[in-house]
């Protein structure tokens, strides 16, 4: 699976048009377009070991959407290109704490190849996008080296600021890093609304730190747990989140999630649901291990909504 290369162009929804020009001859006749629409998504795959899984085949894989089986059209299990999103919790609840996220970060840009690409957003009172899209893993470990821990906590905001900076992304393959605490206090954006944002967007969410299970998200609404909140929102996109003993087994935690991301299966299929209508759609992946093979686990994003002519 370490493998360079796709056997086909991903995305989340691909959208191939194809029109014949008409000659001078055939200016009434109507031009053909042809539109299909592919859903990509990528599956993790472990054993009872948390080991991953490789070597895996198409055969072994079945997709189903609202409970309906699709046809899988395309296949790989090789590593591609990726474009990452590093959120990293700058403010004053981090404390000291800062110094093991810069290490996480660090050792999670290790895991990188030159093809990635990634940004980062520092969140305090307030969310920034202090380094754009970047091949350099210098430029966001040099930006991180100057941060000093400050203000409350706008996570939401963070996480809705790594959404729109998405979509700036070269790479078809998404995903948001969160290295926090867990805790919110200052975001003008409320749970409810960041978890819509998430389920519309094609990106992976991955979440670390320690977190105090007493720290709530509200913001007017009933109080959440902040590490509960993270942990759904991660569930959603395929992703999870690593709650941490101690802030010293991060770098190990980010590194672990860097080869995750490297080590993941893709389908796509074209959906026999042709209706364009804008709904949210159900996702559910199963797989029949070859004889041998444990009992394996997976993980996919559990949804997506569907484009909207």
């Amino acid at each position: 699976m370490l493998s360079r290369g796709l056997a086909f162009g991903l995305c989340g929804f691909a959208y191939l048009l194809c029109t014949r020009t008409a000659n001078p001859q055939e200016t009434q006749r109507p031009k053909l377009r042809v539109q299909t629409t592919l859903v990509v998504v990528p599956v993790s795959v472990t054993d009872h070991l948390n080991r991953f899984v490789v070597g895996l085949e198409k055969q072994n894989f079945s997709i189903y959407e609202d409970g309906i089986q699709q046809q899988i059209a395309q296949f790989s299990g090789e590593d591609v290109p990726l474009s990452v999103g590093i959120l990293v919790d700058t403010s004053a609840s981090m404390g000291s704490k800062l110094s093991t996220s810069r290490q996480a970060a660090a050792e999670f840009l290790k895991t990188m190849n030159p093809q990635d690409e990634a940004f980062l957003v520092e969140f305090n009172t307030h969310a920034s996008l202090t380094v754009p899209f970047t091949k350099s893993p210098e430029e966001i470990k040099n930006s991180l080296a100057s941060t000093v821990p400050d203000g409350t906590t706008a996570l939401l905001d963070a996480v809705n600021l790594g959404v729109e900076s998405m979509k700036s992304a070269h790479n078809a393959r998404k995903a948001l890093l969160i290295i926090s605490d867990g805790g919110e206090n200052s975001s003008k954006y409320t749970s409810a609304e960041v978890k819509e944002t998430i389920r519309k967007a094609d990106v992976q969410v991955y979440g670390m730190g320690v977190f105090d299970p007493l720290e709530s998200i509200g913001l007017g609404m009933v109080p959440v747990s902040g590490p509960l909140f993270l942990a759904t929102l991660c569930q959603q996109t395929g992703g999870r989140v690593f709650p941490a003993s101690s802030y010293a087994v991060l770098p190990n935690i980010a590194r672990r999630i860097g080869i995750e991301l490297r080590n993941q299966y893709v389908l796509a299929y074209s959906p026999i649901n042709h209706n364009h209508n804008g709904e949210y759609r159900k996702l559910e992946v199963k797989i029949d291990p070859p004889p041998g093979l444990p009992a394996v686990k997976a993980r996919w994003r559990l949804g997506y909504y569907a484009p909207i002519d």
